[in-house]
């Protein structure tokens, strides 16, 4: 039985997320593809030394486990948004006022 109903969709969203498929999830999280699949099935419940585990990897534990983001205070983000974080926090302050203004266009940008 698992923690809640949801986790396993919850994980499925956040190893997408991360851009990575159930095997390769599995082996960074120390499972093997099947355990993954089970857990992303509901049909198994991960333990805690998994979540701490897919937690370093950057996975939102907190949303795994209640559907709920956790505050972006830099430990729930991806290694990319991490790293653009960090760079970020080093510009000037016109720096990251143009860095806002490309950002607000790309976002706000229709195809």
């Amino acid at each position: 039985m698992l923690i809640t109903p949801g986790v396993g969709e919850r994980l499925r969203e956040e190893r997408d997320r991360l851009g990575l498929n159930q095997t390769d999830f599995g082996i960074a999280a120390g499972v093997s593809r099947g355990t993954q699949k089970a857990y992303e099935l509901e049909s198994s419940s991960p333990d805690i030394r998994y979540l701490s585990t897919v937690q370093g990897m950057g996975v939102d534990v907190l949303y795994l486990l209640t559907g709920n983001r956790a505050a972006a205070d830099g430990e729930s983000l991806s290694a990319g948004e991490a790293k653009v974080l960090e760079q970020y926090r080093s510009m000037t302050e016109e720096s990251r006022a143009s860095v806002e203004r490309v950002a607000e266009a790309l976002a706000n940008y229709k195809i």
